[in-house]
């Protein structure tokens, strides 16, 4: 974990209530596949954590979906505005276990953490299968950018008002070595119940501090309870435990 003042490049709006924003910094390390950041707003206690879409030496890029107080602040931040950010926070995505065909599986604001891991595994020369869901045409965002990565490329929509209709487990694929999936809790329990393979689970939660103090985001495994953002956010399918 480090602290470092960031400067924002560019904050645009790419889907219904959905923005990216990049940022960049010399003192900015590469991120890993599946980590957040924690960013520090004005005028909030609590810090504001947002997985990570893209990264490289002296450059961050996140999506962020509005939903509460914080992320409409920073929908209102121009380029050139400085941010106070914890990076290399959490455990990102283990690649090494994705086999030939890994299958990535995302909903909604859980399709971000994905495109660097596609990424990286795609420059391991593997080939890649990406589902990406949401509930409305409006909603929809990756797909152009995971294509152009050279993933083979399917889009759910819960109304069906785009690509399949459905969820992301009516779309899953007849082969596939491994998975990876990010998004709401009951999309993962869905993909736990269908998947055929062992797979990694990134889990969205509501964080505290970010940083393993508080234990608020702690989740109950079979060997006991982890925290989300401190032993996760990505947990291996055999461990979870669902609280029903």
């Amino acid at each position: 974990m480090s602290e470092a003042l960031i400067t924002i490049t560019e904050n645009v709006r790419i889907a219904e209530n959905v923005y990216r924003m990049a940022l960049e910094s010399p003192e900015l390390e590469a991120q890993k596949p599946g980590q957040f950041v924690n960013f520090r707003l004005e005028g909030l206690f609590l810090r504001r954590p947002i997985s990570v879409y893209d990264s490289a030496a002296g450059q961050l890029t996140v999506i962020y979906k509005t939903v509460g107080k914080g992320t409409r602040q920073m929908a209102g931040m121009q380029p050139g505005a400085v941010l106070n950010v914890l990076t290399g926070l959490g455990n990102g995505y283990d690649l090494s276990r994705a086999g030939d065909k890994p299958l990535l599986l995302g909903g909604g604001v859980g399709v971000p953490p994905l495109y660097l891991l596609a990424k990286q595994l795609i420059a391991q020369g593997r080939q890649v299968t990406a589902v990406l869901g949401f509930n409305t045409r409006a909603e929809v965002f990756g797909e152009a950018e995971f294509k152009a990565l050279g993933c083979e490329v399917t889009v759910t929509t819960a109304d069906g008002s785009y690509g399949t209709k459905g969820f992301v487990t009516d779309a899953l694929p007849e082969e596939y070595s491994y998975f990876y999936t990010c998004g709401p809790e009951p999309m993962l329990k869905a993909v736990y119940a269908k998947t055929k393979t062992s797979g990694q689970f990134s889990f969205e939660e509501r964080m505290g501090c970010g940083f393993g103090a508080c234990m608020g985001c702690s989740c109950k495994t079979v060997t006991g309870y982890k925290r989300i953002c401190r032993e996760g956010p990505v947990l291996e399918k055999e461990e979870i435990l669902w609280q029903i």
